[in-house]
């Protein structure tokens, strides 16, 4: 469905301005904008695909991941197509680039009828408490995810992003009454490998996640290691540093990555997801967490006082112990947003 992107401002020459991520893409009649699905028509920007989940499904929320967000719970997840990002290990690729090999009938077509009443009305039919935007990059579908969200908020039901971090400010502002969780990538600390590997800049996504934490948004941070590529010492530290300067409680995801896309460095290696894990810890971040290998006890949720395991993970199956937000043990609060 083809709607107004409201999220833009008007140029001269019938020229448009979106203003959903950091890109500022100007946008000239019958062109789309880098996301390829946000188009100028007539001069009036318009969002391609309003309505249309490309990917829906019901994921444990560890999936996402967050691990101190509602833990154990279910979560109805969607996205759209495009992004305005190009990651060349994307793992999403044939979602998120689906905009380069198909033309505007395609796109707009792309994917399942889901407005906005039609996923409300689903969780709560099936005790889903939350939402996430993700698959692609939400702040590209902002107008159908802010109308979402709008609603979800009507209904008690909770708002994710699992988001690049590159979205404009003004869209962040808008969105933040609503919006109760972000996992945000922190893809690497190289300013070349966000413009090169993957079509951004890195200053947007550091100022974004630091404003996300500021303005109280449960936020966790995912660091997809790539072999060769952003896996050194002294970069891992960078990361590790920057997160611990903003809070040490936001929780740091290490995850492996493995060859898709345009990407074919080898799997990260185990030794290499362990001394990230132990950078994190050295650095002051109480929450270090390793995904996509099976490894013992680092995806667990540890008290950072009495170390007393309060989470205990399993693939996606969480066994939690906490007492509301609390370690039994000790009482130490855990940060995060958990059932009282």
């Amino acid at each position: 469905m083809i709607k107004d992107a409201w999220m833009s401002k008007k140029l001269t020459d019938d020229t448009v301005e979106c203003l959903a991520c950091s890109h500022h893409c100007k946008i000239q009649p019958g062109k789309t904008g880098i996301c390829g699905i946000r188009k100028n028509l007539d001069g009036k920007l318009k969002l391609l695909v309003y309505g249309k989940a490309a990917a829906l499904n019901v994921d444990p929320i560890e999936k996402k991941p967050l691990f101190h967000f509602h833990p154990g719970t279910p979560i109805l997840s969607f996205g759209t197509v495009g992004c305005n990002f190009h990651c060349e290990f994307c793992q999403n690729w044939d979602l998120s680039q689906f905009h380069k090999t198909n033309d505007t009938t395609a796109i707009e077509n792309a994917g399942r009828d889901l407005m906005p009443q039609d996923a409300i009305d689903y969780c709560l039919e099936h005790e889903i408490p939350s939402i996430a935007f993700t698959y692609n990059e939400p702040a590209i579908f902002f107008e159908y995810a802010y109308d979402t969200a709008k609603l979800a908020k009507e209904h008690g039901i909770n708002i994710v992003y699992v988001s690049n971090g590159f979205e404009n400010r003004k869209a962040l502002e808008k969105i933040k009454p609503y919006l109760d969780a972000i996992n945000t990538d922190l893809k690497a600390f190289n300013p070349e490998f966000y413009l090169k590997i993957c079509g951004g800049r890195i200053e947007p996504v550091r100022e974004n996640i630091k404003w996300i934490w500021e303005n109280g948004i449960w936020q966790e941070i995912t660091t997809l290691v790539v072999t060769n590529k952003n896996d050194s010492t002294e970069e891992l530290k960078q990361i590790a540093d920057f997160l611990v300067n903003i809070s040490p409680d936001m929780p740091w995801h290490i995850s492996r990555y493995h060859p898709a896309y345009l990407m074919s460095e080898p799997p990260t290696s185990e030794e290499k997801l362990l001394e990230a894990y132990e950078i994190g810890k050295k650095a002051g971040l109480k929450y270090v967490y390793v995904g996509n290998i099976p490894i013992e006890g680092k995806e667990d949720t540890y008290c950072p006082k009495c170390d007393a395991v309060l989470i205990k993970r399993s693939g996606f199956d969480a066994k939690n112990h906490l007492k509301g937000d609390t370690c039994p043990q000790c009482n130490t609060v855990i940060c995060g947003k958990f059932k009282k």
